[in-house]
């Protein structure tokens, strides 16, 4: 696996679960990362042993003092390494309530995180590339809840639709400057978020019924698809978002089960 050999990504949210899995394969496949995560967690500290001590890691919240924050993230990482030409927007968040309980402020920091943190990386690291002739590519992490609702989903849903959307506009913008974007939809994986409610039976036995292949894998499933997205296998590919869900988001009713 060398697909990404010579390239170094910058990786938002890759201290645990998806982003962490993404920057994996990464490594796996011949490219060097700078990861990401929220200061004082313990987290960081876990990704420090496992990537080792030369691996720069960026702390910094997304969402706070757009687009300031943000802007300083992305900066820490070109100055830690100047190199970078992939970037993978992961950080998100999930933090709803009921709607009719909805607190605005947890809609608002959904959206700040889960749309405008991005819009701000990819802007910022795109003129960085332009100036300085660098084909970059970009993968943003979306959601089949980008087009499928879930009760007490609305501000996620709501920011996953966004991310589709984005996804398609700025490959229109930026491919005739030779940036490449693409954006994954995961399914339902078990992650930190997922598994406490995947530990309870009846949760995980009809999560496993909605999906076709009957499966609710682990985040490294993600690996393989970043990897694609990122090299030049997937060079003429552009504005896609690529499902990774197991076939859940094209069924429209599992059979019922047998009493």
């Amino acid at each position: 696996m060398s697909q990404l050999a010579g390239r170094t990504a910058f990786v938002t949210g890759s201290t645990l679960g998806i982003g962490r899995q993404m920057a994996v394969g990464i490594c796996e496949a011949g490219g060097k990362v700078v990861l990401h995560g929220l200061s004082g967690g313990a987290e960081l500290q876990q990704a420090t042993a496992e990537f080792g001590e030369d691996v720069a890691v960026i702390e910094g919240d997304l969402a706070a003092d757009l687009p300031q924050c943000a802007i300083e993230v992305a900066q820490k990482a070109l100055e830690a390494a100047p190199e970078i030409d992939l970037l993978v927007c992961n950080a998100g968040t999930y933090i709803d309530q009921p709607f009719l309980e909805m607190d605005f402020t947890n809609f608002d920091r959904t959206m700040k995180l889960n749309v405008y943190s991005q819009f701000v990386l990819v802007q910022h690291f795109a003129r960085f590339w332009v100036q300085n002739n660098v084909p970059g590519r970009i993968v943003i992490t979306g959601s089949i809840n980008g087009r499928l609702a879930e009760q007490t989903h609305v501000a996620y849903d709501t920011s996953k639709g966004a991310v589709e959307s984005m996804v398609r506009s700025l490959a229109v913008s930026l491919a005739p400057m030779g940036i490449r974007v693409n954006g994954i939809a995961p399914g339902l994986f078990r992650t930190p978020l997922t598994e406490p409610a995947l530990k309870q039976p009846h949760v995980r036995e009809w999560m496993e019924l909605h999906t076709p292949n009957r499966t609710v894998p682990g985040p490294d499933v993600i690996k393989g698809t970043t990897v694609f997205l990122l090299s030049d296998a997937a060079q003429h590919i552009h504005g896609q978002m690529l499902f990774v869900d197991g076939g859940m988001s094209i069924w429209q009713q599992p059979d019922a089960p047998t009493p």
